[in-house]
């Protein structure tokens, strides 16, 4: 199993080895065609989803209008609430917290977790020019720059409150490290971009910093302030870890396999901004000769510098198809893989539950995910 890593080591590297699915979630999560119902993965725990909606979207009244109507517009307009999922169910495994007085300090952490992964995505889509986030206009498309900007930060500032009102230094300590985290990782990709002999590494360093980190935030945060021992408090870490590796690296999948209707963005839209991802390095391995492929890269983007970006676009629409036809996808749906099994496995000392099988369901709903 991935040993624990602390809030002040370097970002970890994966093990991969070989590969088995992840543990079934159980006719109770199961639908009848065998999708995975995330609803019921998170019906334990729906009270205090509620909760950390309620939390989230509560504005000051002398908020600028303008910014208290933009937060609650984004609030609104979040996902499945993974995150904030995730730390209320690992705060289950030393007695229940929900009902009692110390629970309003896990909805805090939920919504400090929920909240920063929510400001990372306007200070993305800022940075990347985006104008649609799942097929619908970002704050960006709306605002300038400047303002989208400071629009985050007052997200990261509200992020960083609820995480004091854990009133724990251990759990606040946590938070400031995953967000030191977040930005060195943001500044490497930026680094990294168009640079197409990186080392496979980087990409590893970069889902960690970019996904993984807020994983183990939620899991580690929670399984602090519930109490538990400290080889309780790495497993869920090891969970977190693991299953955000693993999550990251199905968005990269699926970024090569699906269409702009669901994605709300052109296939291969990381690869046009230059960032390269897993189903990429896996075609590099599985070419009869990846210097050529290197070379053709480096020279489409050159003919894009020079005013040219059709070349660069259909090269990329060819790369689209290559990743798709010559084994690349499958190889790296069999690492995520790998890594769920490992969140899996660093569950397996909790005790058996319905918070554990919510858990375990969530890895099967990861792999399942087609948007």
């Amino acid at each position: 199993m991935l040993l624990s890593q602390s809030v002040t080591s370097p970002m970890p590297k994966p093990l991969v080895d070989a590969v088995s699915r992840p543990a079934p979630a159980g006719p109770a999560h199961t639908a009848a065609n065998g999708a995975v119902d995330v609803a019921q993965l998170f019906a334990p725990i729906r009270s205090g989803l509620t909760q950390v909606e309620s939390k989230m979207r509560a504005t000051d009244s002398s908020l600028f209008a303008p910014l208290a109507n933009a937060f609650v517009s984004l609030i609104g307009s979040g996902g499945k609430r993974l995150r904030p999922a995730l730390a209320l169910l690992a705060a289950e495994f030393n007695g229940t917290l929900q009902g009692t007085k110390e629970y309003p300090r896990v909805i805090a952490l939920a919504s400090s977790v929920e909240m920063l992964h929510t400001a990372t995505l306007v200070h993305d889509d800022v940075i990347d020019g985006a104008l649609l986030r799942r097929g619908a206009p970002t704050l960006n498309a709306a605002w300038s720059g400047g303002s989208t900007v400071l629009a985050g930060n007052y997200l990261f500032g509200t992020a960083a409150r609820f995480s004091a009102e854990t009133r724990d230094m251990r759990v606040i300590g946590l938070f400031s490290a995953t967000l030191r985290t977040i930005v060195d990782g943001e500044l490497r990709q930026l680094q990294d971009r168009f640079n197409f002999r990186q080392s496979k590494a980087n990409y590893y360093d970069r889902i960690y910093a970019k996904t993984a980190s807020l994983f183990c935030a939620a899991t580690e945060g929670a399984a602090i302030l519930s109490g538990l021992p400290e080889e309780r408090v790495r497993d869920l870490r090891d969970y977190g870890y693991n299953l955000g590796m693993a999550f990251q690296i199905v968005d990269d999948i699926l970024d090569f396999t699906g269409d702009e209707a669901t994605l709300g963005k052109p296939a291969g839209s990381d690869l046009r901004q230059g960032t390269l991802t897993l189903p990429f390095f896996y075609l590099l391995q599985l070419t009869m000769e990846p210097s050529a492929l290197l070379q053709r890269l480096e020279a489409g983007q050159l003919e894009a510098d020079n005013g040219n970006p059709r070349v660069w676009h259909d090269l990329v629409d060819e790369l689209v198809w290559e990743v798709r036809t010559r084994g690349a996808v499958e190889a790296a749906r069999n690492e995520a893989r790998a890594f769920l099994r490992r969140a899996v496995e660093a569950l397996a000392a909790l005790p058996d539950s319905v918070h554990r099988r919510s858990l375990q369901g969530i890895c099967e709903f990861t792999v399942q995910r087609t948007h």
